[in-house]
Order: C-alpha cells, then structure tokens, then sequence
C-alpha cells in the first residue's frame, strides 16, 4: 500500500490520500500504517479513536488540547465534510493560517495536523461521518477552542448559516487565545 502525502504551505499540517484498490466486490485500503508514516518522518503514537456523525450543515470547531498536547489524524468515513486546521502556535510565521480540504468518503483524503493545531469541520451532505485519530487522550481540563469565524483568521468555510453548539458559539477568538498562559505550551 502507498500513501501519498501532500506537504502545504502550513509547516506540519499535512494532507494524505491513501491508495485505494477497488473491485466490482467494493474496495480496501489501509488509512493508517505506521511503517510508511514514519518513512515520511511521522513518527506518531495514537492513544485514542474519535467517531462522530452529523448533520448537513453542522459545524463543528475549531476545537484543540494542551495537556496532554493532542495532533488528529482525520478522516470522512461517510459522507463528505470540509475539514479544516489552523495554526495557533503562538511565534509561528504561519501562526492564524489556515487549511481547508474537501474530504469525502470517495477521494479518502485525511488531514494531519499535530498538537498546536485547531481543528473543525462541516458537514457538506445530507450526513457525514468523521473519524480521527488522536496522539493525547481527551482531558476536559485543557482543552478549548477559537471561534469559528474570527475575521482575523478569515475561514472560508462553505457553510451559508451553520449549526452550531452553544461552546462554539462562544469560543474565545485568536487573540485572546495568544494571551492566555496555556498558549506557552504551543510556542514555536
């Protein structure tokens, strides 16, 4: 089995697209293979599997954790989902950028992004499925999140009016995030 993966102008965040056999019985591939992550110097220790499913139009994000520092590996499992990362590493030159990528059960792209990273989603179908993989086991006491359209990191997500969780509503913006004291943990 191959990967291929896709560097972007975000240092770290990455984009991969395993290789896909198919027949007229369906298809098989492998999402993660620890051997050929490591040959493209991802050297990663998953401690944790996410699952959720939601409804077209929900947006979920853009959420992240310090302690223990969390990367997700992230993929659609069902459905297709617009799957984004920002860079909140306070002293990065591309700290407040952010990637975006169309991810579907078809194209099995998935998005890496490492701990320092704020992650989120919508869903673009009737439903989606979103699995990932995650390298800090979820602790509720350090985790948080950055609103989801902050004009100073400027998402164009595809969603018009998205559903939302009363957390994300809220969040705090980038600003505020690059003040608090937990930010040390993600300086470049």
């Amino acid at each position: 089995m191959e990967f291929s993966i896709e560097k972007t102008e975000i240092r770290d965040l990455l984009i991969i697209t395993p290789e896909i056999f198919k027949d007229d019985r369906g298809f098989f591939t492998e999402t993660y293979r620890k051997d050929k992550f490591t040959e493209f110097g991802l050297s990663l220790e998953f401690v944790q599997d996410n699952h959720s499913k939601s409804a077209r139009n929900v947006l979920r994000g853009l959420h992240f954790q310090w302690e223990p520092p969390m990367g997700k590996l992230m993929r659609v499992t069902q459905g297709t989902a617009f799957l984004v990362a920002v860079d909140i590493r306070v002293g990065s030159p591309t700290f407040g950028k952010w990637k975006g990528v169309e991810a579907s059960v078809e194209n099995r792209k998935q998005v890496y992004a490492p701990a320092g990273f704020a992650r989120g989603f919508c869903v673009l179908s009737e439903s989606a499925e979103i699995q990932y993989k995650c390298t800090g086991i979820y602790s509720n006491k350090a985790e948080s999140g950055v609103l989801w359209n902050d004009p100073a990191i400027g998402i164009e997500w595809p969603v018009k009016e998205p559903i939302l969780s009363k957390k994300d509503e809220v969040a705090q913006t980038l600003a505020d995030w690059s003040k608090k004291p937990e930010s040390r943990f993600f300086a470049y």
